[in-house]
């Protein structure tokens, strides 16, 4: 079993460390800027840091779900791909973003369209899995027949 989801792993790993590198950045920014919590505004330095963080932040749990779903129920390996091409199109976004408003819009359009095949792939795969289970019908046999 571990065999399955070792690429899988790694990858959230990584994704949890990414989001551990956005929050100690928006700490840098509050420390550098001598804003204290709860505050969320201040100059549009801090502000573009703080809201890369949670925009990154709330697509997270997204991320994980497509992630585990398209690698239990397509392929663990291209799941894995696709997730390292988030997380890099991730970090972009936050960089961007953290530089001009305007440089977050290439990295987010690419996140958001990995985000859709890692959707269709996962789609895929339950499909094939409901399919198989309960009609006894192997899409994959009948594509390749």
């Amino acid at each position: 079993m571990l065999d399955q989801i070792h690429l899988l792993a790694a990858v959230t790993v990584l994704g949890v460390l990414e989001q551990a590198y956005f929050f100690l950045q928006v700490i840098y920014a509050r420390r550098l800027f001598g804003i204290s919590p709860p505050k969320t505004s201040g100059p549009p330095e801090f502000e573009r840091v703080f809201r890369a963080q949670v925009n990154s932040s709330e697509y997270f749990p997204i991320f994980l779900a497509l992630l585990w779903q398209a690698g239990l129920f397509f392929h663990q390996g291209l799941a894995a791909a696709l997730g390292l091409l988030y997380l890099y199109s991730r970090y972009c976004y936050f960089t961007g973003y953290r530089a001009s408003s305007s440089e977050r819009l290439t990295p987010i359009y690419f996140s958001a369209g990995v985000l859709w095949i890692l959707v269709g792939a996962s789609a895929l795969g339950i499909l094939h899995s409901l399919l198989s289970h309960y009609v006894g019908l192997n899409l994959l046999q009948l594509l390749t027949a």
